[in-house]
């Protein structure tokens, strides 16, 4: 695998602890800077709004009540171009539909590979 020479800014947004510790082991591995890790909607879009990422990474399911979904949508209406790579547990076809209608450009399947991460984060940056 390869590292960037930048250090892209991704901000998580998880609510599973053992899913969030994954994922910043392989980010963290790779040199990449987590501004946050946030569990609900409502806080990924103040934080998109705040910390400026390059990059989210969001999970469908969510504490609270907006789901990634739904979140996805918000923050694309203030940031059309930041790239929303979606993660989930349960990939249908048709919630994968209505995922990437939201404006992600990408959805993920739990449990995430390092490799499947890295090379989803590269694809778009």
């Amino acid at each position: 695998m390869r590292t960037l020479v930048s250090r892209e800014k991704i901000l998580i947004v998880e609510d599973e602890p053992t899913t969030i510790k994954h994922i910043e082991k392989i980010l963290s591995d790779l040199d990449y800077d987590v501004l946050a890790v946030v569990s609900t909607g409502e806080e990924a879009i103040e934080k998109a709004g705040k910390l400026n990422p390059d990059i989210i990474l969001i999970d469908i399911v969510l504490s609270g009540k907006m789901n990634g979904i739904d979140a996805t949508r918000a923050i694309k209406q203030f940031r059309r171009d930041l790239p929303i790579i979606a993660q989930t547990a349960f990939s249908y076809n048709n919630e994968d539909e209505r995922i990437l209608e939201a404006g992600c450009i990408k959805v993920i399947t739990k449990p995430i590979s390092p490799q499947v991460l890295i090379s989803s984060i590269l694809e778009y940056m």
